[in-house]
């Protein structure tokens, strides 16, 4: 029998209690699936963005070709990524990171260069006058004073990380997005793709709420200030 026969079918609602529970292992599985590659993806690009960042702060050149480059990676389709990386890749989860990546570091990348800028010149020339070398500068000055700046495109690219995890189901990962993408293929199936739905919006919640607390909890300066 077709699970989907029309729009107010019983047998395809909206939302169903009863699919939660019977794939509750396959939901669970798929959701932390999901969380992996989020935060994978989002760790190394911030550990590739944010040296990037230090590097265009400290020159117009730099920062032109690196902010060029990565609005160039950014603006290549997502489908169209994954279809050229996967000749090379694979069909793997090192395709699906490489490509989620390469959409986080403009984000991380503008974040970082944006807070440094930021920093009060007399800041930096009384830290200078202090002694402190170029390397302590960036360690104890900039880069704590810019960590606002970073946190807040470190939570706008883990949100839009977790968005787009779902288009890695073309090649086979994409937690959640495998539950929305066979809902879809499976006439349909407005439970499947519903609960996809719900858990990755309840997950971007999740790691919102999470980055916030930590950034409250690692610039106190900043919420004193406020």
């Amino acid at each position: 029998m077709s699970l989907a026969l029309g729009f107010d079918d019983p047998l395809n609602p909206w939302f169903s209690w009863s699919y939660v529970e019977k794939n509750f292992d396959t939901l669970r599985d798929a959701l932390i699936e999901h969380v992996q590659l989020t935060v994978i993806a989002v760790v190394v690009a911030a550990v590739i963005s944010i040296p990037l960042g230090v590097v265009a702060a400290r020159s117009r050149f730099a920062s032109a070709a690196i902010l060029s480059v990565s609005g160039v990676l950014y603006t290549i389709p997502s489908l169209a990524v994954f279809a050229l990386l996967a000749p090379f890749l694979k069909l793997s989860l090192t395709t699906v990171v490489v490509g989620l990546v390469m959409y986080a570091l403009l984000i991380i990348v503008r974040a970082t260069l944006t807070g440094l800028r930021q920093v009060p010149p007399e800041v930096i020339d009384a830290a200078g006058g202090m002694g402190y070398g170029r390397f302590q500068l960036l360690a104890r000055v900039e880069l704590p004073l810019a960590l606002p700046s970073i946190m807040t495109g470190l939570r706008i690219a883990t949100v839009s990380t977790v968005a787009l995890v779902t288009v890695g189901a073309v090649v086979g990962h994409g937690g959640l997005g495998g539950l929305i993408l066979l809902g879809f293929r499976n006439n349909t199936y407005k439970p499947q793709i519903v609960t996809g739905t719900i858990l990755c919006v309840l997950l971007a919640l999740a790691f919102e709420l999470v980055l916030s607390l930590a950034t409250r909890a690692m610039t106190p300066w900043a919420r004193r200030r406020a």
